[in-house]
């Protein structure tokens, strides 16, 4: 029986979908959430094998405690899920400052802060999973949402060298990158204001807000089917190393990473030139 350390527990998001599917799969489940009011009636349909924290993910000390009571409760951490997180759109000239720090405060800091507390107790037992919910942003950045995309950006090239160095104490990472899902991840949209200090770019925003408004609720990805879907891939032999999810996600991702192999090659003779001459 494993514990899951999972961050995110917004109803209706992909932190309850987590929890779910792990309790179906026998194990116990530590759900963190900014506001744990909401999760009472669910912990209490699981009973001892379901533990609701309070937890802003960006406060440090407050990150300490919940893994530690968490760890005091069911005895350690065996799989950590960073699913908080959350974008707000913007233009890369125009976003105020505050807002592009907040992107990265919640997207890549408050991620790392979780996963180094976590850390220490799964290299003392020799092994756990980490998993990071990055986004298919992270892997080809979207346009209206660079510093989310930023974020994203950073957060694969973090879990990416987490992976090899933590590998030797037996502790598997895996990044997961969903596209759009039915969370409630685009329900504020329609009641925030645009933050932009340039006119010129009012327009692509106009359109980027309406579009995200007028998904909400129509997004095609299934959360639960999400979840089982990581679950699926930590179980695999050899897990793989990122989980794309979506049919969308996966076309625009591999169409992405391959526009980007063509684009490298293309410039090959170049950047080989760029060495000191052989011999």
């Amino acid at each position: 029986m494993r514990t899951w350390f999972i961050t995110g527990g917004t109803p209706g998001g992909f932190g309850p979908a987590f929890a779910d599917a792990a309790l179906g799969a026998g194990d116990r489940v530590v759900l963190t959430a900014r506001r744990p009011e909401a999760l009472k009636d669910w912990a209490q349909r699981h009973g001892d094998r379901a533990l609701v924290l309070p937890l802003d993910v960006t406060d440090g000390e407050a990150v300490t405690r919940a893994v530690r009571a968490a760890e005091e409760r069911f005895g350690g951490v065996d799989v950590l899920v960073n699913n908080a997180g959350r974008g707000w759109y913007g233009s890369i000239e125009g976003s105020p400052e505050e807002a592009m720090r907040r992107q990265f405060e919640l997207n890549f800091f408050a991620v790392m802060a979780v996963t180094r507390a976590v850390l220490p107790g799964m290299r003392a037992r020799g092994g756990g999973w980490i998993v990071n919910m990055s986004s298919a942003a992270g892997l080809r950045g979207v346009t209206g949402f660079g510093y989310y995309s930023a974020a994203k950006h950073a957060l694969e090239g973090a879990t990416e060298v987490l992976r090899a160095e933590v590998a030797p104490f037996g502790i598997r990472v895996l990044a997961v990158e969903p596209g759009a899902f039915r969370t409630k991840a685009y329900s504020g949209f329609a009641d925030e204001p645009v933050e932009e200090r340039v006119d010129a770019y009012a327009p692509m925003l106009a359109g980027v807000r309406a579009a995200m408004i007028e998904q909400d609720g129509r997004q095609p990805g299934d959360p639960a089917r999400g979840a089982r879907a990581v679950l699926a891939a930590m179980a695999a032999d050899p897990p793989p190393r990122r989980l794309v999810l979506g049919h969308a996600a996966f076309d625009a991702v591999t169409a992405g990473l391959e526009d980007a192999l063509t684009d490298i090659r293309t410039a090959e003779r170049l950047a080989r030139g760029a060495d000191f001459p052989a011999g």
